[in-house]
């Protein structure tokens, strides 16, 4: 029997490599959109794994939409999926005009928009912070003066994504330049406007995420996630924990206001990461959504924790079969990232973990010799390890070990032309 192909939108990557890997192995021939420079640019292995690939200008939806969906019905495509951030409103459109299934795609721009996401959250009543939309000079001192806002308040691209552009302004005098860094910011496929911004009142508390797969509109919530994030005016991502134990009536707030934002956002059937935090109070609040498995190896993380196959769980899901979501396993996971302490010239690097027991993942991106930048996003992060183990308290304290004893140099790039560069070796910490 000839089973159906899968159509993966954006093959390139750890994640999406999985994926495409999970479903060769129960025997889909895997087909991939990608722009001309990404396909150039796919690897052996994943060629390898790839039975045709679509090639289409992905910054223009109109006309990736006609080409994607001609090219899956004459390759019998019988699921569309990403893991790409960027795609998922175009993976919804897909799916829906080929009667597959998948996401609201009336809806499914608020899992993109932040603006439109700020408006549906409302409309839903989800909790979630005081949000407005600036275009110029007076509309960012109108907003600064509305004291729905406050300060610190966060400002933030609508269509980024990885931290990117998104700064949190502790002084009203730095808010224009934050508002400029954001409409700098392009994400992988420009659209929209970019001189729109959005102002975010501060959500005051700890933070997590949680990972969540629906199927038929029915959400099953797999982990709450542990953030932990760099300080100063970047938040940088440095470092996932799962899963977390939240107080019962804590855990219930979070999952019904995250049920909300699922809803709002039209998230039907697939995977959906929802970054949320908790006051002191034990209050929910719901900061953004995402109609994809979250980065950062979180699915690496639920897999070796929980014993659940996300991937596989993907798969059906897109397939329209159920998918088994039962966890097998009882222990904890955790992920650190590697960030540079100032951009510069990558020198030096000593201590970095190696795979072995209880680290089952190690990924190192930045060659010896090569630029580095200070992280402001998740896509400056150096390398990461995984880590894990029955105990939860035992698995965070020998990951934090693990990266103190990590050593980088990196020499620094001068402030002006005639400075004297020096080098800098320094201990990473979050």
């Amino acid at each position: 029997m000839t089973l159906p192909s899968v159509l993966l939108l954006d093959a390139a990557g750890p994640e999406a490599g999985r994926l495409a890997a999970a479903a060769a192995d129960r025997g889909h021939p895997v087909h991939a959109a990608a722009t001309a420079v990404a396909h150039a640019g796919h690897g052996p292995e994943l060629k390898g794994l790839l039975a045709g690939t679509v090639v289409t200008d992905l910054t223009r939806p109109g006309q990736a939409l006609d080409d994607i969906t001609a090219y899956a019905r004459r390759h019998g495509v019988g699921a569309v999926l990403t893991v790409n951030e960027y795609l998922t409103d175009l993976a919804a459109q897909a799916a829906a005009a080929l009667g597959l299934p998948g996401n609201d795609p009336g809806r499914a721009r608020a899992a993109r928009d932040k603006a439109v996401m700020a408006e549906a959250f409302t409309a839903a009543g989800v909790r979630t912070p005081f949000s407005v939309c600036v275009r110029d000079d007076t509309g960012l001192k109108e907003a600064l003066a509305d004291e729905r806002l406050g300060v610190p308040c966060v400002v933030k691209p609508l269509s980024g994504a990885g931290s990117a552009g998104v700064t949190v302004v502790g002084d009203p005098a730095a808010a224009g330049a934050a508002v400029r860094a954001a409409r700098e910011t392009a994400g992988a496929f420009p659209g929209g406007n970019p001189y729109r911004v959005l102002l975010q009142a501060y959500a005051a508390g700890t933070e997590y995420s949680v990972e969540s797969l629906t199927q038929d509109g029915t959400p099953v919530h797999l982990a709450v996630t542990r953030k932990q994030v760099s300080g100063g005016t970047a938040r940088v991502e440095t470092g996932h924990s799962l899963p977390v134990r939240l107080p019962p009536l804590v855990e219930q707030d979070v999952h019904r206001q995250v049920e909300a934002a699922i809803g709002a956002a039209g998230i039907r059937n697939g995977a959906s990461h929802t970054e949320v935090v908790v006051d002191g109070a034990g209050r929910c609040t719901v900061i953004e959504i995402g109609a994809r498995l979250g980065a950062g190896h979180i699915g690496l993380l639920i897999e070796h924790a929980l014993g659940v196959d996300v991937w596989t769980a993907l798969l059906d899901t897109a397939l329209g079969r159920p998918a088994p979501l039962t966890p097998t396993a009882r222990g904890h996971a955790t992920v650190r990232f590697v960030t540079s302490p100032h951009p510069g010239r990558l020198t030096s690097l000593s201590g970095f973990p190696r795979t072995g027991p209880g680290v089952p993942f190690v990924r190192w991106r930045a060659p010896i010799g090569g630029h580095v930048d200070r992280a402001t996003a998740n896509a400056h992060r150096l390398g990461a390890f995984v880590v894990t183990g029955p105990d939860a308290a035992e698995v965070e304290e020998r990951a934090d070990a693990l990266l103190r004893g990590i050593r980088i140099g990196v020499d620094p790039e001068p402030e002006s032309a005639d400075q004297v560069r020096a080098e800098s070796t320094s201990a990473i910490a979050p």
